[in-house]
C-alpha cells in the first residue's frame, strides 16, 4: 500500500501536489529496506525489499543489495543522484551495503562519472510512516538532504560546464524557455536534437509567472525520460545556474539514419 507523508510529517490523503524529486531515502533493516521518493513537499514509499535468508547467508545478502540497487534504479533514470541511508544505531547496514556499491556498482561512485550518486548516511529508522514523520522534522535528516543535494549539483553544474567550454559536435545548451519548450514537446526525429538533461534553479520555479506552464514543462521532461533537477538557488550550483538565466537544458543528436 502505497504511504504518502508530506515533510512536515504529516500523512497526507487525498490529492496532493508531491513538487520536484529531490532524494531517495532508504530505510534499512535486518531483514528489509524500505525506499521512499523524497519530494519538496511529501515524502512517498517507492518500493520494499525483503532479505530471503539471514545476513550470515553471503549469497542472501548480496541478492538483497543486489534487489536494493535494481529497486533505486527507476529514480537514477529520472536523474536523482542524492541517496539516504538510515540505519539502525550500532548495526553496519549502511557500511554493508556501500561497499556492496563500491565492488559490484563503481559507475554510482566514481568521482565526476556519468552516474555517480551522493550518499549520505544517518542513525535511526525509515520504515514505517511514523518512523518517516520523525525523521524528516529533524536537524539531521535536513543537513544530510542538504550536503546530498548540494554534492549532486556541483556534479551536474560539472557536467554542464564541460559542455560549456566543449565545442563538440552534435551537443547544445538551450537557455529559453520557448526554446526548451519547442525542443520537449516536438517529435523526435532522427539525427536531430534530442532532450538529454533539464536543470532550474527552486528560486526559476517559484517566481515563474505562468508556473502551470513550467509545471507541465517538468511534466512533459518526465515523461520523455529527460533527466531534470531543480537546483536551490543559494548554493554554488545553484548561483552558477542562475547567472545562466536560471533554466538551461542539454541536448544532443539522436541516432542519424543508416542507408
Amino acid at each position: 500500500m502505497e504511504c504518502v507523508m508530506d515533510v512536515a510529517g504529516m500523512r497526507r490523503r487525498g490529492r496532493y501536489r508531491r513538487g520536484f524529486s529531490v532524494a531517495v531515502l532508504v530505510g534499512f533493516e535486518e531483514n528489509r529496506a524500505v525506499l521512499w521518493q523524497v519530494y519538496s513537499n511529501v515524502a512517498k514509499t517507492q518500493a520494499t525489499v525483503m532479505l530471503r535468508g539471514t545476513r550470515k547467508d553471503d549469497r542472501a545478502v548480496y541478492s538483497f543489495h543486489e534487489s536494493v540497487v535494481d529497486a533505486l534504479r527507476p529514480a537514477l533514470k529520472e536523474g536523482v543522484r542524492s541517496i539516504v541511508i538510515v540505519t539502525p544505531e550500532r548495526t553496519s547496514f549502511s557500511r554493508d551495503f556501500l561497499n556492496h556499491v563500491q565492488r559490484h556498482h563503481a559507475w554510482l561512485t566514481q568521482a565526476r562519472g556519468p552516474g555517480q550518486v551522493a550518499f549520505g548516511e544517518l542513525v535511526g529508522s525509515a520504515v514505517q510512516p511514523h518512523d518517516v514523520a520523525e525523521l524528516v522534522k529533524t536537524q539531521a535528516f535536513q543537513k544530510a538532504i542538504s550536503e546530498t543535494t548540494s554534492g549532486e549539483a556541483d556534479h551536474v553544474i560539472d557536467t554542464l560546464e564541460k559542455r560549456l567550454n566543449d565545442a563538440e559536435r552534435g551537443e547544445s545548451v538551450l537557455y529559453s524557455l520557448r526554446e526548451i519548450e519547442d525542443l520537449l514537446y516536438s517529435r523526435p526525429k532522427r539525427g536531430g536534437l534530442r532532450p538529454s538533461y533539464l536543470l532550474l534553479t527552486d528560486k526559476y520555479l517559484s517566481k515563474q509567472g505562468e508556473k502551470s506552464r513550467l509545471n507541465r514543462l517538468l511534466q512533459i521532461s518526465k515523461n520523455r525520460g529527460v533527466k531534470t533537477r531543480v537546483v536551490n538557488a543559494e548554493t554554488p550550483a545553484g548561483k552558477r545556474l542562475s547567472q545562466l538565466g536560471g533554466l538551461v537544458c542539454l541536448a544532443e543528436l539522436g541516432q542519424t539514419d543508416s542507408t
